[in-house]
């Protein structure tokens, strides 16, 4: 998918009639499938989008699969306020270089010049900061573990639904603490929490490890993604987690009095996931139907289509509202009795919306007292008794998590290389084989070099053992770092 604007302006009627081939026109269908689907639509303000009821209700079961994890580890939620003063954004340098060309400003209010400009908020650290040096006296005070799920605004040029725009939904966690090594062991839970939610609920495998100096966080000391392979060859960050060290507590003064009588400089951790991670979901599971959505964070983990002929059609459609119920109780269920389109038509409809398992029952069900159960990923419709429905459903949904994992894992290794030298690296990437292993002696120098032959970037450094020469310079790497495109 190219990294071109958006080509709906803005107000323009878009009707999709039918989705086009994903391995053909990847970015097209990409388009399509979040209309179609009804995940979202084009507002009016460039590059914002309106997510509609079914793109929320993903959006939500993904927020509540994360705060459940966040409050296991002692997390809390609280809001801070959408703007910004100017100056707090000047206190910390690195901070305010790295975002001052996604920052949008208001300068105006009540029909008066503000005194001081306000940033729409671009990410929260300064504001926070601000915040824990009047909360933060004592060592008793420490840890300090506060998540806030909230939009931000940061002022793309390029911009495509939910991968990249103007203003998004996220959730960003902020944390203050004693010591160096516990805001280095939190950066690192909080990865392997995101990590956890991406591989367990939402079935997209994923690089996971620390970020390069030229592509760290703007004041971090480390950073920390997860990335994720999506099918044109391109990674995605998909979640990221940063151990700000005392940056941000020197700049705000975010002091505390600790045991021994001296005064310290806290040490603080971001760490955030957008709803960017909804569009990788759409690339990496979407087919040629449509959306095929992993259960966990499926608005409806089963349609009931009831299949009936005029003379029974209230025996079936009754059976079917009894069958529904039953599910019901343990699981998302939409019943879709419309009587103005066939079953085949209703079939199609779900299928592109993606839910994992379809129900059909019809008279010749009723007679053997049984429905038919189709999963979204395809493979053999099966028949099931009315007894012990709700396991056999459970059971389906499971290997339907577990296929689509699967596919994901084999593509994710399929499309991994390993490059030696830098025309390796050039040809990988050229060929869009996704990520492409390197060894590297960790100098920034070798880094730009492999940027500007490649047109990619080092996505994640694993904790894997480097061996080899460095695929620049030759002398022994370091590090193994992976390169490829991304989004």
């Amino acid at each position: 998918m190219s990294h071109q604007a958006d080509r709906h302006p803005a107000g323009e009627d878009r009707v999709i009639k039918e989705i086009p081939p994903k391995g053909r026109e990847f970015s097209e269908w990409y388009t399509a499938v979040v209309l179609k689907a009804e995940l979202a639509d084009y507002s009016p303000v460039r590059g914002c989008i309106v997510v509609r009821p079914y793109g929320y209700a993903i959006w939500e079961l993904m927020q509540q699969a994360l705060d459940r994890r966040f409050k296991a580890t002692g997390h809390v939620n609280a809001y801070f306020p959408l703007f910004i003063p100017q100056s707090f954004l000047e206190r910390e340098a690195e901070h305010v270089q790295g975002f001052a060309p996604e920052v949008a400003w208001v300068t105006r209010g009540g029909g008066e010049e503000l005194s001081e400009p306000l940033a729409v908020r671009p990410t929260s650290e300064t504001i926070i900061g601000h915040m824990y040096a009047r909360w933060i006296r004592s060592y008793r005070d420490l840890p300090v573990l506060i998540n806030q799920w909230c939009n931000v605004v940061r002022w793309e040029k390029a911009t495509r639904p939910f991968l990249r725009t103007m203003e998004f939904l996220w959730q960003e966690g902020h944390t203050a603490h004693r010591t160096a090594e516990e805001a280095e062991a939190e950066a690192r839970q909080m990865l392997e929490i995101y990590r956890d939610f991406v591989e367990g609920d939402l079935a997209i495998p994923v690089l996971s490890g620390r970020k390069p100096e030229s592509e760290k966080f703007p004041g971090a000391v480390r950073s920390y993604t997860i990335e994720a392979l999506m099918p044109d060859g391109q990674a995605l960050q998909s979640g990221t987690s940063h151990n700000l060290g005392q940056n941000f507590a020197r700049a705000f003064d975010i002091k505390f009095l600790d045991s021994d009588n001296t005064e310290k400089y806290v040490y603080t951790t971001s760490w955030g996931i957008s709803w960017r991670v909804l569009g990788g979901l759409i690339m990496v599971h979407g087919d040629d139907r449509g959306l095929v959505l992993p259960p966990r964070v499926a608005p409806y983990h089963v349609v009931v289509v009831p299949i009936f002929t005029a003379a029974r059609r209230e025996e079936v459609l009754d059976a079917a509202r009894r069958i529904a119920g039953r599910l019901g109780e343990k699981m998302r269920v939409r019943l879709d009795d419309r009587v103005e389109v066939t079953p085949g038509w209703k079939f199609t409809d779900w299928e592109m919306r993606g839910v994992p398992v379809r129900v059909e029952i019809g008279p010749r069900d009723l007679e053997a007292r049984q429905v038919v159960l189709v999963p979204r990923t395809g493979g053999d419709r099966r028949a099931v008794p009315w007894d012990g429905l709700e396991g056999a459903v459970q059971s389906l949904l499971d290997e339907v998590h577990g296929e689509l994992f699967r596919r994901a894992k084999a593509y994710l290794d399929e499309h991994t290389v390993a490059a030696a030298t830098v025309q390796d690296l050039v040809d990988a990437i050229g060929a869009r084989r996704g990520f492409v292993r390197v060894a590297w002696c960790g100098r920034e120098a070798c880094e730009q070099a492999a940027r500007k032959e490649s047109a990619a970037s080092p996505r994640v450094i694993v904790e894997e053992p480097a061996s080899g020469p460095c695929l620049v310079c030759g002398t022994p790497a370091r590090e193994v770092v992976y390169f490829a495109r991304a989004y």
